[in-house]
């Protein structure tokens, strides 16, 4: 007896055939998807040293491969989720180089084509960012150097500017090699800390990422969520002024050019902003502190975070929105493992809001993270800070801490910038005196001071410095409220 086929029949086997190949071949495809890295992971990068190193991306959903790393005999093994997505945690030495990355498919079946990341180094990595002043390439001091600026055991990333609304998992930039090229776009402030932390750390190689836009407030570079649990930060991110150059939406950079790059195992952050909040100063110390505490939560690393004081500049709308900024800048020192670096004796115009000089500025983050961060025996690292004062018989003796060499003036003027006051709240010029322990200021006509304001203003630029070359940082004992009335 013979079985025939009714066209029916032969149509359904037929269409089931067909979706059954379909399957196969999305599940081939979905099974040979090729293993995909972010742009920072890729040939040319430097790689943390001494640490467990993230590598990520994305794959096939649950695809299996391994990572073999040249510079240890044991491999990796490597899951992707069922989503596709895949981290590994990869021990790495101390500094050295070049070594090679290759990733590898475990599917004998279906195979997918080898990684290899070649070009390697093993370092110290840095994240740099910030507004213009950190963003600032090319100046003067730059220039002089780029004919003998190749240096291939210092990397750059520059993450490319971009905003989003919800945080990204892809940051566009390249990792290459510090010459003539490269460096004439690159940050001079974090260029200059590299070179110094590569000579004195024994020519190991640095890899520095810089994330920057000019003219950002800082409540983009920290997410949304921080903004809005805090009623000052609320209140000051929306008096943002909106321009069209650049976005103004609370955390939209952090989404787009921190949040893509967080996995990345970093040794630590700068930090050089804060002229886009001086009408804000009211809010920056919350802010800063927000944001630094989200940056370790998301990086999950409790990273040392050393930032600029802002430089004097001639604001126009007030005389001490700069000077309030520097202040709140000063309070965040008490947030664990910050530093900050005071360049008030680094300006030569008031009316340039990107002082020319980034040299010194990068020298000065170098020294701290030496110091602070690598245990170098530096002694004096960091500007004298007010610790107290005391009233003595018509004067105020004023004590600090990182001076004990005592102060020095810039090219042996006389010491500016103190003023002192009664309680009349009327502040006049002070008679200074340096002595290696305190400074003593006076006046002849107020009997009973009661107040010292140093360098608080927007243009205070005072030549008085430690013995050690650090400018003290700005200060002022009163609580009282700032006006117009109070020059």
């Amino acid at each position: 007896m013979f079985y025939v086929e009714s066209k029916r029949n032969r149509y359904m086997r037929k269409l089931l055939l067909t979706i059954l190949c379909i399957a196969n071949l999305l599940l081939a495809f979905k099974t040979n998807a090729q293993i995909r890295l972010p742009s920072i992971i890729s040939d040319n990068m430097v790689l943390q040293q001494n640490s467990e190193a993230t590598l990520w991306g994305w794959s096939g959903a649950s695809e299996r491969f391994v990572i073999m790393s040249s510079w240890k005999e044991e491999v990796d093994t490597v899951q992707a989720s069922n989503i596709g997505k895949w981290k590994a945690k990869i021990k790495t030495p101390s500094a050295g180089g070049p070594y090679t990355i290759t990733l590898k498919s475990m599917n004998r079946f279906r195979p997918t084509p080898s990684i290899v990341l070649e070009n390697i180094m093993i370092g110290e990595v840095w994240l740099l960012s910030g507004q213009s002043n950190m963003a600032m390439s090319n100046n003067n001091q730059i220039k002089e150097i780029l004919p003998n600026s190749a240096n291939n055991k210092m990397r750059f990333f520059h993450v490319d500017e971009r905003a989003s609304e919800h945080p990204q998992d892809y940051a566009i930039g390249e990792w290459v090699a510090c010459n003539e090229q490269t460096l004439k776009s690159f940050s001079a402030a974090g260029y200059f800390f590299g070179k110094k932390i590569q000579e004195d750390l024994g020519d190991i190689p640095i890899g520095l990422i810089q994330s920057t836009w000019s003219g950002t407030p800082i409540e983009l570079w920290e997410p949304e969520s921080v903004i809005n649990s805090d009623p000052i930060m609320k209140k000051a991110a929306s008096e943002i002024v909106v321009k069209t150059h650049r976005p103004h939406q609370p955390g939209y950079l952090y989404n787009a050019m921190i949040y893509p790059i967080s996995n990345y195992s970093i040794k630590g952050a700068l930090w050089y902003q804060g002229e886009s909040n001086t009408p804000r100063a009211y809010a920056y110390e919350n802010m800063l502190n927000g944001m630094i505490g989200a940056w370790r939560e998301a990086f999950q690393n409790d990273f040392p975070f050393y930032y600029v004081q802002i430089a004097p500049w001639k604001y126009e709308t007030s005389l001490y929105e700069g000077a309030l900024l520097q202040e709140a800048q000063s309070k965040s020192l008490s947030f664990p493992k910050t530093g900050m670096v005071v360049i008030t004796d680094l300006v030569d115009d008031v009316t340039n809001l990107h002082p020319q000089n980034k040299k010194d500025v990068g020298e000065r983050l170098a020294i701290l993270a030496l110091a602070d961060t690598y245990g170098k025996d530096i002694p004096v690292y960091t500007s004298p800070r007010l610790k107290n004062m005391e009233v003595t018989k018509g004067k105020i003796n004023l004590f600090f801490e990182n001076a004990p060499n005592g102060f020095i003036t810039k090219n042996g003027g006389k010491p500016t910038e103190f003023m002192i006051a009664g309680s009349d709240k009327t502040f006049l010029p002070a008679d200074v005196k340096l002595i290696k322990d305190r400074i003593i200021v006076s006046h002849k006509n107020i009997k009973e001071p009661v107040a010292v304001r140093f360098s608080f203003r927007n243009e205070g630029m005072s030549n008085v410095l430690s013995k050690e070359g650090f400018p003290i940082v700005p200060f002022r004992t009163d609580t009282w409220d700032i006006s117009e009335k109070m020059k």
